[in-house]
Order: C-alpha cells, then sequence, then structure tokens
C-alpha cells in the first residue's frame, strides 16, 4: 500500500456578472475540462497567496478583496507514475479581482464563464467546489454578501489583503 501525498493548493472563486471564472487548457493538442483558477502552494507560501498569485498568473487579474470560505479535500488519485497516490488539500478563496481576464501562463491557455446548467465541460473537482459554493453561498445572509460595487481600485491599489496566513496548519 503506498502513502498519500497531500498536494497544498489554493483556488479560487471569481464570481462575475457573467458567471464564475474558469480557465482551461491544452494537452497533446486536445482542449483539457475548464477549471478554477489557482495552484500550489510553494514552500513557505500559504494556500492562500498561492491562490491570488496563481489567479494573477493565469488570468493576469489583479486581487483587492479575498476571503476563505471553506476547505475541499480532493478524490485520492495515482500520480502519473502511478507509484504513490496524491490527495489536494484546497484552500478556497472568494475573490474579487480588477482588469479584463485573459488566458495567462501554465495550463491557463483559454478562460471561460460557468453558470449552472451550462454544457461547459468542467472538472470533476470543479464541479465539487463549485456545488459547495453555491451551498455555503445560500446559507450566507444577505448582509454577509460582498457588496457588488466594490470595484473602484484606486482605493485599494497597494493594499495588502489581510489573513494571508490563516489557512496553515
Amino acid at each position: 500500500m503506498s502513502k498519500v501525498f497531500a498536494r497544498r493548493r489554493g483556488t479560487v472563486i471569481l464570481e462575475t456578472p457573467h458567471g464564475i471564472l474558469l480557465t482551461g487548457g491544452r494537452r497533446a493538442g486536445r482542449e483539457t475540462p475548464f477549471i478554477l483558477p489557482g495552484g500550489g502552494a510553494e514552500r513557505g507560501e500559504s494556500r492562500f497567496v498561492a491562490a491570488l498569485r496563481e489567479l494573477t498568473e493565469e488570468t493576469h487579474l489583479r486581487p483587492y478583496y479575498a476571503e476563505i470560505i471553506f476547505r475541499h479535500l480532493g478524490k485520492v488519485r495515482p500520480t502519473m507514475s502511478g507509484r504513490h497516490k496524491f490527495q489536494d488539500h484546497h484552500t478556497v478563496c472568494l475573490v474579487k479581482a480588477t482588469g479584463v481576464p485573459r488566458p495567462g501562463g501554465g495550463d491557463a491557455k483559454r478562460i471561460a464563464y460557468y453558470n449552472p446548467g451550462s454544457s461547459i465541460r468542467i472538472s470533476t473537482t470543479t464541479r465539487e467546489i463549485i456545488g459547495k459554493y453555491y451551498e455555503w453561498k445560500s446559507k450566507r445572509s444577505p448582509s454577509q454578501t460582498m457588496d457588488e460595487d466594490e470595484s473602484d481600485t484606486e482605493d485599494v491599489e497597494g493594499e495588502t489583503i489581510s489573513g494571508y496566513d490563516e489557512d496553515e496548519e
């Protein structure tokens, strides 16, 4: 029986008037399913900071508001070599950002938006996280939701987003 390695990941939910922002890639000439922006935390980096860094790298957006909303454990899967197994440990962050999204580096070659009932092809983990997000959102009172008009970047330019180390265990 092989050991299961935990992969520390920061994952972003960025809800826009068009839907939830997703990125997609291409491998071996084929398009991969769309996923939520995010990625692995580097050594010494919190998953919260990794989520914000990856959002900027993948979409060129600049986050100005972010909060950790929940954690999500992915399914245990084999590594590419098949010798080991891993499980993604997601810290899911609700983010507001400025800019015009465009595909960035790494696996982000395409941008799309998810809405309930859309036929866009998304990964299983993305589907699970989005489902949890809608559950989380439905339980919040109206006074707990982010102000939709918080898009004035002049007030937040250069400021630090607080709470960036709260996800370390």
